[in-house]
Parts: C-alpha cells; structure tokens; sequence
C-alpha cells in the first residue's frame, strides 16, 4: 500500500506561521499583502501565481523563484523564532509509526507546499524521517496533476510500482479528495481542518474520521 499525506490541516498546524510568510514575502516584492489568500488544498504554485496576477505582473519563472526563496526564509524563522502555536495534530506520531512497519508499504508526501517549504514544515515539528519522497505545490499549480508525479517518486523510492488502487490520499479539504479520485486513488479526509465530517462525506471521501486518532480501516 501506498499512503500519501497533506500536510496543513491534515499533520500539522502551524498556527499562522504560513500564511504570514506568505503575506511578508507579498509584502516584500510588491509593497502590499496582496489579496485574501484561500489556502485550503491549494498548491503554492497556484498561490502564487493567483498573487502575481493580483498586481498585473508576469509569474515568470525567475519571479516565482525569488518569490520563494524569501517565502522559505521567512517561513523558516516563522517557524523557529516567531511564536506561533504551531503543533502536531494527535494521533499522526502513532499511525505514521504503526504504518511504517509494514515492509510492504511506502508513505510519502502529497501536498500543496512546496517541496522546500514542506521540508521545512516537517524538519520543524519533527516528521521528516517519516517522508523520504513526495510530490509538491512546486511541481505543479493544479494539484490533481500531482497523483501521478507521487506514483512515480514512490516507484523510484520503494524499487515497485504502486497502482492508484493500492494508494491512500490522507488530507482535510475537498481539493485533497478530488485529487486521490483524478488519478483513481482513495481518499482519508479528516476533519482536523476547516472543513466538518459532513462536508467530506458530501465531497466523496472514500472513509472520513474526526482526527487521525480514530480506528481505520485500510482495505
């Protein structure tokens, strides 16, 4: 089994750390925060370039670099030295434990992060040797094209092909369940986000829990 976890919402939450790198970084290159950012499921890359269309300027790949470079280093000091109440959700330390025993399976990352700024995120609350491979918000703005690219990683990581049958998406927001469903996958959705039980159920979720904390059932 391949299981493939969001990271905001769904494994930590970092108390604003996030959002406020983001509007310093806007703040930084364009001299205003920008506009009201929905970050829910969606990929950094699409943030971004939603951002650069806010001020009429071309995201050209040079401008999205820059744009992240000061991203990551106001996260990073965010993270360490801004105060913020981040924290890791219950539960997550004992399933990624318990799942990491099985020889047969792989857990990686899906998300919308980058990949620098999801590195960042989980060397700070303790989770990166949980994760040696991923797919990003910096591999792609529509974050249903990134099943595929984590298939590939997992392949390249684990020595096998894992099939969209055999792999779990695990995430908190509607955006995490059309994703595992564009490549045929299934979908974990936890309410630990901003969206209820309830609403992931309407969205099609495959299993939805209260927190990771709760009996699942795999198969």
């Amino acid at each position: 089994m391949l299981y493939l976890f969001d990271i905001d919402g769904t494994l930590v939450d970092t108390g604003g750390a996030g959002m406020t790198a983001l509007k310093e970084a806007t703040r930084e290159i364009f001299g205003h925060e920008g506009p009201a950012l929905d970050l829910a499921g969606s990929t950094d890359l699409g943030i971004v370039a939603n951002i650069h269309a806010h001020f009429e300027i071309e995201p050209t790949r040079e401008r999205i670099e820059n744009y992240f470079q000061i991203y990551h280093g106001r996260l990073e000091w965010n993270l360490a030295h801004g105060g913020f109440p981040g924290r890791v959700f219950h539960g997550v330390v004992k399933l990624l434990g318990k799942l990491s025993l099985d020889e047969n399976s792989s857990i990686g990352l899906l998300t919308g992060n980058t990949d620098g700024g999801a590195a960042t995120k989980m060397r700070h609350f303790g989770l990166a040797d949980h994760f040696p491979f991923g797919a990003y918000g910096s591999d792609h703005a529509d974050r249903n094209r990134l099943g595929p690219i984590a298939l590939q990683r997992a392949a390249t990581h684990a020595g096998r092909n894992f099939t969209a049958k055999e792999t779990w998406i695990i995430g908190d927001t509607p955006k995490d369940i059309a994703c595992a469903h564009a490549f045929g996958a299934r979908c974990l959705a936890v309410a630990t986000g901003q969206f209820t039980t309830e609403q992931l159920k309407a969205q099609g979720a495959d299993q939805v829990v209260e927190s990771l904390e709760q009996e699942i059932c795999w198969n």
